[in-house]
């Protein structure tokens, strides 16, 4: 991978560039899966940020949760969630997501010095991702989790390679040059 084309997945359409991972230990909770399913998913987000060498907590310090991840049937069940619109700061999250006629949402929280302190993610398992295969969906989610792409990823060796590489200790938590790319680069073939 290029660094032009790892630079292009951290641009936003208004040509911002942002690249974040997480500045704190992860500790997620899921929402809304049946317990088969729920193993899948908890199994995929602690092998990816082991891969990533990325520590996961049972509860963060300020939060509880740190990545909370909700899983409904269509949006409209989002109006279940206590205190959506006051977590989301987003009161009118499920009509946006229904008019969108969107599958799965994401937002960030992030630190004073701009590591992802929290993700929220919301995926409508009524739609197309119905029959998804619940490896490969939770894989995918780990890896839209672990950093703050600007655009749709798909699981790869690339961007495992990609993700280990951005958890480099060595590197910022996070970037907001294009020239940050370089560096990911380089580190893609130490991974």
């Amino acid at each position: 991978m290029t660094s032009d084309e790892i630079a292009a997945l951290f641009t936003r359409p208004d040509g911002t560039f942002l690249c974040a991972r997480w500045g704190r230990p992860v500790a997620p909770v899921i929402f809304g899966l049946a317990d088969e399913s729920l193993n899948i998913f908890r199994g995929a987000i602690r092998a990816g940020f082991a891969h990533a060498r990325h520590p996961l907590t049972d509860a963060d310090p300020d939060m509880g949760a740190n990545l909370m991840l909700f899983f409904v049937r269509d949006w409209p069940d989002l109006a279940d969630i206590p205190d959506l619109g006051r977590l989301t700061d987003a009161p009118d999250l499920p009509d946006r997501l229904t008019r969108a006629d969107a599958d799965q949402y994401r937002m960030f929280r992030f630190d004073a010095n701009g590591g992802i302190r929290a993700c929220l993610g919301f995926l409508r398992m009524g739609g197309r991702l119905a029959d998804s295969h619940p490896g490969q969906l939770a894989e995918a989610l780990f890896m839209r989790c672990a950093l703050t792409f600007a655009r749709d990823i798909a699981p790869s060796p690339a961007m495992a390679a990609l993700i280990r590489g951005a958890y480099d200790p060595v590197l910022p938590v996070a970037a907001v040059d294009r020239v940050h790319a370089l560096r990911l680069a380089a580190r893609m073939g130490d991974v």
